[in-house]
């Protein structure tokens, strides 16, 4: 039979996500908004969403924030564009993202001493193939495969070369040892729920003596510049922003990053969001039509959990139509490059009360679809 509890919050999607429990637009600070985002008031604004990221996230010291553009993705390549080409790199990918990431090292950038190490959709690469001296990229969490690093013990206390970590969808939500990270980025848009278009660059002191020692052979456009005459532009990581911000969405930030502290900070994030998967995983276990798409336990996101199912492409489509026609469960399909399946957020802003009361509309869409 149709159950007859919805989710109060149907928003389940992988990006952008939900906004935070009771979220409302018009409780947003205004002040800041149709002014220059280079006056006081906007620098102000800035320097906070800058300080309060690296103090929730309790950084090491000697590590800068910097607000960037283009999102996710405009932090990654504003990284590689500025940072790559003096040592070897090593590029592990399990998921499109990370894929996307080692074509531009080959294609683009065209780097000849650059391997690439990949791991089918729902496993992990050979991490034991990572030199130390050759600079790293990889993902801390698979967005479109469900499917995280364990840990990053195979990253080298003694390494010559540079860690550079697209963790967009780990950041607040899992627990990241940044002493093995030179570089991280992430956007606001995914475990926070906060708007699009701005990336945020986290770079350690080696990523910053690496900037200044070394100048790439190509050109670098002004979008990714961040020396200048040899020095850090230390502005970007004060507020003063390469291009113009929304200051509308820093708003938003400061509003997502305020409900952080008030839930208890990062730790509380993380324990919100493993709580979330705990709720998925016993689903799972109850019910054999239905598995993560991660082949073990200890890889599997607590953010972007990616489900297969026994059903065919065509049966899946409708599961997830019927689950958005009633109003119970948006933009859950898997990722268009990934296996046919599910994918359901469950980052810290979403509520465990409505992935309860989700899972009887799941078993209920998979028997209409397959009847």
């Amino acid at each position: 039979m149709k159950p007859n509890t919805k989710p109060a919050n149907p928003n389940f999607s992988s990006g952008p996500c939900t906004k935070r429990p009771g979220y409302d637009l018009a409780a947003l600070n205004t002040d800041s908004l149709g002014r220059s985002h280079r006056s006081a008031i906007g620098k102000e604004r800035l320097q906070k969403a800058i300080t309060e990221t690296s103090r929730l996230l309790n950084l090491p010291e000697g590590y800068k924030v910097g607000i960037v553009p283009g999102s996710d993705t405009g932090a990654m390549e504003m990284a590689m564009w500025s940072l790559l080409g003096q040592r070897p790199v090593d590029v592990f990918a399990w998921e499109s993202f990370g894929s996307g990431w080692g074509s531009d090292v080959a294609k683009q950038l065209k780097l000849d001493n650059a391997r690439t190490f990949t791991g089918e959709y729902g496993e992990l690469p050979d991490f034991s193939q990572a030199n130390a001296d050759h600079d790293i990229i990889f993902t801390w969490n698979g967005t479109t495969s469900g499917v995280k690093v364990e840990n990053v013990d195979w990253i080298s206390d003694q390494r010559t070369g540079l860690t550079i970590c697209d963790a967009t969808s780990a950041v607040f939500a899992m627990d990241i040892d940044w002493d093995k990270i030179d570089v991280a980025t992430f956007s606001w848009q995914k475990v926070l729920g906060g708007e699009g278009a701005h990336g945020m660059l986290i770079l350690s002191p080696r990523a910053i003596e690496r900037l200044e020692s070394y100048t790439p052979s190509w050109p670098i456009p002004k979008v990714f510049g961040l020396t200048k005459k040899g020095k850090l532009i230390d502005g970007i990581f004060k507020g003063a922003t390469i291009n113009t911000p929304s200051m509308l969405c820093v708003e938003d930030y400061l509003d997502a990053l305020n409900w952080v502290e008030e839930i208890g900070g990062l730790s509380a994030a993380i324990e919100k969001s493993q709580a979330n998967l705990t709720v998925l995983a016993e689903f799972v276990a109850q019910n054999d039509w239905i598995s993560f798409l991660a082949k073990t336990p200890e890889t599997c996101s607590n953010t972007s959990v990616c489900f297969e199912l026994k059903a065919n492409a065509d049966q899946v489509k409708a599961i997830v139509k019927l689950l958005d026609n009633e109003g119970v469960a948006y933009d859950i399909g898997a990722y268009r490059d990934a296996p046919a399946g599910l994918r359901i957020w469950c980052g810290a802003t979403v509520e465990k009360s409505d992935l309860v009361a989700l899972l009887p509309w799941l078993t209920w869409a998979y028997q209409q679809a397959t009847a």
